[in-house]
């Protein structure tokens, strides 16, 4: 069985459904439609016995692999949320809901991580029961560059990260390699990007009639502990302590005390950032610290309802932080968003509190219903 759909190619091979991110001259970032059919999948073959495991990938313009998926599509978040376009609200929650799905997905289900893999496309991977990264991998989570926050579940997997080295990477946006995707605890395993081909068919061929025993033949395969992973190049003896700290205001104070190029850089770059966001994403990293995965993604909901739908604040409307950031990163590229406040010191504790409250009744929550 192979369907083609618009973004999408899937199909059954010796028991296994191959699932292939079709939409390479955007990296793959997923439109809502992509979102539900995914999602369709997913449901259809975790109730159908042919299928006993799930093999996801992306391509980019000559083939499979290559790049696996840059996230959501923001030139959309801008447009619907400049025509207040309700679809918007719709891809949220569609998009949390698959992220939930893969995460207790009952079979197994394999994410090959080759080149971007970026926002929504952790929502994807994260999830998985075993996710492989090659030398070609760059993932983050780099919402904080336009406003926005680490979603798609970030508030938990992140939390999963030791050393609060998960704290650090949802808050300055670091772009991380296979390696160091492995060494944090992202990856399971790492594949040479020439060796992709011959283990995704590995996994779906009938040479070895078991699917369970190609997956372990194709784990064995993978390089991996993360003890044995380098230690990332952008880590500092001081990560833990500093991202560790119990609010944002003393996380700054920390890097302005410290010598040295790490913490002058780390201060930097979250200066470039969006005031507001940056301690709207330290809260919801923190809450996320001791809350469930169905409770993240519920809080994320209202996160992400507050960033396009403000009805609060200085930033009502359109003119909210998140629709600001991606017309200066992502639609005129002039790179200087125009921030309010335009400083840390500036924000006060009552611009942050509205984003915490729901927007919704607890029994009116669109993902009310996740346990």
């Amino acid at each position: 069985m192979f369907e083609v759909m618009e973004h999408i190619k899937a199909e059954i091979n010796a028991g296994v459904g191959c699932i292939t991110l079709n939409r390479p001259r955007a990296l793959n970032a997923l439109t809502l439609e992509m979102v539900r059919q995914l999602t369709n999948l997913l449901v259809n073959w975790r109730d159908e016995t042919e299928v006993e495991a799930v093999v996801i990938r992306g391509c980019n313009r000559t083939g499979p692999f290559g790049d696996f998926c840059a996230g959501g599509d923001i030139r959309f978040f801008y447009l619907a949320s400049s025509q207040k376009d309700e679809s918007l609200s719709d891809f949220f929650t569609a998009e949390y809901r698959l992220t939930y799905l893969i995460h207790t997905y009952p079979k197994p289900y394999i994410a090959f991580m080759d080149g971007v893999v970026m926002g929504g496309g952790m929502g994807l991977s994260q999830g998985a029961s075993f996710r492989v990264v090659t030398e070609r991998t760059r993932m983050a989570m780099p919402e904080t560059n336009i406003g926005f926050f680490p979603d798609v579940g970030a508030s938990f997997f992140l939390n999963q990260c030791e050393n609060n080295i998960g704290k650090y990477i949802g808050i300055t946006g670091q772009v991380l390699s296979g390696y160091d995707a492995v060494a944090v605890g992202l990856a399971d395993g790492i594949l040479m990007s020439r060796d992709l081909h011959d283990n995704w068919d590995l996994i779906t061929s009938s040479k070895l009639s078991n699917v369970s025993d190609r997956i372990n033949k194709f784990q064995a395969q993978c390089m991996s502990p993360k003890e044995n992973a380098p230690t990332p190049s952008w880590f500092d003896r001081h990560l833990a302590s500093t991202f560790g700290q119990e609010t944002l205001d003393k996380v700054l104070e920390r890097l302005a005390e410290l010598d040295g190029k790490w913490a002058k850089e780390t201060l930097l770059k979250l200066k470039e950032r969006s005031p507001i966001m940056l301690y709207v994403t330290f809260k919801q990293l923190m809450l996320g610290q001791v809350l469930t995965l169905a409770e993240c993604l519920r809080m994320e909901r209202d996160l992400a309802q507050h960033c396009f739908y403000s009805t609060h604040g200085t930033r009502a409307g359109k003119n909210n932080e998140t629709f600001e950031g991606i017309r200066a990163l992502v639609i005129d590229k002039d790179f200087s968003p125009n921030w309010n406040p335009t400083n840390l010191n500036d924000v006060t504790p009552e611009m942050i509190e509205p984003f915490f409250k729901s927007p919704w009744l607890p029994y009116e929550h669109p993902l009310a219903d996740l346990k």
